[in-house]
């Protein structure tokens, strides 16, 4: 049985609706955890009650189904907008706030205004939209979901591109995400401009240590 007939994608989307609000866009970031490169989010307005086959939380996929939803999400979405934050934002502003500002950029890349942005996780404080959070929102909402998966094939693909730059540190393979060897080529050849020295401390630390 599929993730669309076993969840009602559209719950929260019909909740909202009864309440008035027409045009809702599902919101999610990718790349929060990193040790390297920018955060990424994404918003999207779906037809309501469309089922697209396979939809599901970003990391419940692989990334070749991913790839292949991102297309068919993009085909079928009524609006939808990529945001970014850059590692100088995260840095400056701290990762909260930077996701928060990518988010946003979204949500304005929308050719659609949206009554209402449903936010996946349990804050929605820097969101500058009429918005809404929903834990594990890319697990309940279709809106979200898609969202989750834009956000995520957005950032894997730059990070790819980044791997080109700086191929010691694998980013192709690991997204900037703090893999053992990932850790172990910070210790061995340093960082980059494209690594959270904020994110680095206690790798930097113990290696002082």
């Amino acid at each position: 049985m599929s993730a669309m007939e076993t969840v009602d994608w559209w719950y929260h989307e019909r909740a909202m609706r009864g309440e008035g609000y027409d045009v809702i866009c599902g919101v999610d970031e990718a790349g929060r955890g990193c040790l390297a490169g920018p955060v990424c989010a994404a918003a999207v307005i779906l037809p309501f009650g469309v089922e697209i086959e396979g939809l599901n939380d970003s990391k419940k996929l692989t990334e070749k189904k991913r790839e292949g939803l991102f297309d068919v999400i993009v085909r079928r979405a009524v609006s939808y907008g990529i945001g970014w934050a850059s590692v100088e934002e995260i840095e400056r502003y701290n990762i909260l706030r930077a996701t928060y500002l990518a988010m946003n950029r979204a949500i304005a890349g929308l050719s659609v205004k949206p009554d209402i942005a449903l936010i996946d996780g349990n804050q929605n404080a820097g969101i500058t939209y009429p918005s809404r959070c929903l834990v594990d929102g890319d697990a309940l909402s279709a809106s979200v979901a898609a969202a989750s998966v834009l956000a995520k094939v957005s950032r894997d693909r730059l990070m790819r591109r980044l791997d080109l730059e700086h191929p010691q540190y694998g980013f192709a393979a690991n997204k900037g995400y703090g893999t053992p060897a990932h850790r172990e080529a910070i210790l061995t050849v340093g960082a980059c401009p494209l690594h959270r020295t904020s994110f680095l401390k206690k790798i930097l630390s113990k290696a002082a240590g």
